[in-house]
């Protein structure tokens, strides 16, 4: 693995090159970030244990980081904590390096990615496409390449809605496993730390070392995996594609061994409504409605950017009488019992992660409704007390497409084990041309569910000629030794079936094969037919890339 330093270095020239500024609320000077990560290189070279060294780490702006300000996205309710939540001190106990506070909707109110007055969080493969949320900037600081984990919160599902429009995992704990001081609440009593990350294992792997000690989980017979899944046409209307993404899922976890189990979903919808329909939204303004009364009230106050949505939200909260909260309860107890005989002794409930990926206009037109329909699988997870894993699960109409598996409290191992039927080790491939960050065909690598790994170069034993193509493209050819060079090139992580796919869209004279990079591995990627090299396709090489070569054009 590349040390830390030159994976701090390679992170910020990221950051410039997808140009998300919205994705931040503190991001810290690269020079503080080296600097710390220097010290880790040295802490491991003299042979010390740093599980997560030089892993990069990016924190929802309501989780405290030392030094940082904790905004929960509200600039006038900020204060700077003094040591880091047990979450992010536990991550940098093992190495991992915190690059900034994130972007979420403010107060952790919402399932958009759009109510905060830093700037609504586009998507990370369309970016007229909301991010989800609350916890936006994370899922997309990860999905991006930026970040190689990130911290969320979820109460109603703002660390899953966005993992899955993004095409990324996020693991939300059993409630209580991870604590939860040092984060600014949402609903206390449902409020969980999440983790989001690029694949499976490394979010497991980063959830176990931010854990307390758990109760055992509970017994279940031998056998093959019992997964419930309901119905797709009782799931209610959906985005196009996506209740056949659905089936193709829960077909791959039967092809994998696994029992499926119809079940119906009314119980758990019941509740979802519940949570911000009935008196359960009166705990938000416990956690913050005294700030926002003051704010209101106060004109000496500067300006508090609230947002109108999240302000609308709370404050209407305050007025609903004690008696709706216990009917509610009571209600909510009922449907747990309901949803609880509809599980029986199956191991995890197999469910589309969200409904939609509406664009940012959609969200601006009907916040509530847009909201309220991502919601519909997820609000009622906490109010059970369950425990959920979100994975991606290949794409519907070019957009990522996931899904969750939920479970009873404390069989957060199982759930991912269930989870890890559906995910596959990526491949890796290089690009060099009109598939690098920034150009006109990235979007097709990150629609098949591509991850940004590296920048690097070839071995030097390429040439790279301008192909008359539209839109414009190089073909990179292999050459000997003595008559090539090094040429600028990115390594991305691809679903195999993605790499598929790829092949078979790809046009002449493009062809897929095996590139050496600098450090000698081989990595399949685009290449060019010998053929193709007349006239009018002269020799580049010499500008070292693509990108020196279209700037020297002025196309840069």
């Amino acid at each position: 693995m590349p040390s830390a330093v030159t994976r701090v270095r390679a992170a910020h020239a990221r950051i410039a090159a997808v140009d998300r500024p919205e994705i931040w609320i503190d991001l810290r000077p690269e020079a503080d970030v080296a600097a710390e990560a220097a010290a880790l290189d040295a802490r491991t070279a003299r042979g010390e244990q740093l599980p997560l060294a030089g892993r990069l780490l990016a924190v929802k702006g309501n989780i405290d980081v030392a030094g940082l300000p904790t905004t929960a996205g509200c600039p006038a309710y900020a204060y700077t904590p003094v040591e880091d939540s047990p979450a992010v001190a536990r991550l940098r106990a093992a190495g991992a390096l915190v690059l900034g506070t994130t972007n979420l909707d403010q107060f952790a109110t919402g399932l958009v990615g759009t109510r905060s007055p830093y700037g609504a969080v586009r998507g990370a493969v369309d970016p007229t496409r909301i991010s989800g949320g609350s916890s936006s900037g994370s899922a997309v600081a990860v999905a991006l390449g930026i970040a190689d984990l990130a911290l969320g919160t979820d109460t109603a599902g703002s660390g899953r809605v966005p993992a899955a429009l993004n095409g990324i995992v996020g693991l939300k704990p059993t409630y209580g496993l991870v604590p939860t001081a040092g984060v600014v609440p949402a609903c206390a009593s449902l409020d969980c730390v999440t983790v989001f990350a690029r694949t499976l294992p490394e979010a497991e792997r980063a959830l176990s070392f931010m854990t307390d000690p758990a109760p055992a989980p509970p017994a279940r017979a031998p056998g093959p995996w019992r997964v419930a899944v309901p119905h797709t046409g009782h799931l209610g209307g959906l985005a196009p594609g996506w209740a056949a993404a659905y089936e193709s899922a829960a077909r791959q976890l039967a092809d994998a061994g696994a029992e499926l189990r119809e079940i119906d979903l009314t119980p758990f919808t019941a509740a979802a409504a519940l949570l911000y329909e009935g008196a359960f939204v009166a705990e938000r303004y416990t956690a913050v409605g005294a700030f926002i009364d003051k704010t209101l009230i106060d004109k000496t106050t500067a300006d508090p950017a609230l947002d109108p949505t999240v302000r609308d939200i709370i404050t209407r909260a305050r007025d609903i009488p004690a008696h709706r909260l216990f009917a509610d309860q009571a209600r909510l107890a009922a449907l747990r019992t309901a949803a609880f005989a509809q599980l029986a002794d199956a191991d995890a409930l197999l469910l589309p992660t969200t409904t939609e990926h509406p664009t940012l206009d959609e969200v601006a037109a009907d916040p509530l409704g847009v909201n309220a329909r991502l919601g519909r699988f997820t609000n009622s997870t906490n109010l059970f007390g369950l425990c959920a894993t979100a994975v991606p699960a290949g794409t519907a109409d070019g957009l990522p497409f996931g899904v969750m598996l939920i479970g009873r409290a404390h069989t957060d191992d199982r759930v991912s084990r269930i989870a890890g039927l559906l995910t596959t080790p990526p491949a890796r491939i290089a690009v060099v041309g009109a598939h690098l960050t920034g150009q006109p065909l990235n979007g097709q690598l990150l629609a098949l569910g591509a991850e940004f790994e590296c920048s690097t170069t070839t071995a030097a034993t390429y040439r790279l000629h301008a192909l008359p193509t539209r839109p414009a493209k190089p073909g990179l050819v292999r050459v000997g030794p003595a008559e090539g060079a090094a040429i600028e090139a990115e390594v991305w992580r691809i679903p195999a079936a993605g790499l598929g796919q790829l092949l078979t869209t790809l046009p002449r004279p493009m062809t897929l094969g095996s590139v050496t990079l600098a450090d000698g591995t081989e990595v399949p990627g685009f290449l060019c037919e010998p053929s193709a090299l007349a006239a009018d396709a002269p020799d580049i090489t010499h500008h070292g890339g693509w990108r020196a070569y279209l700037a020297a054009r002025g196309r840069g």
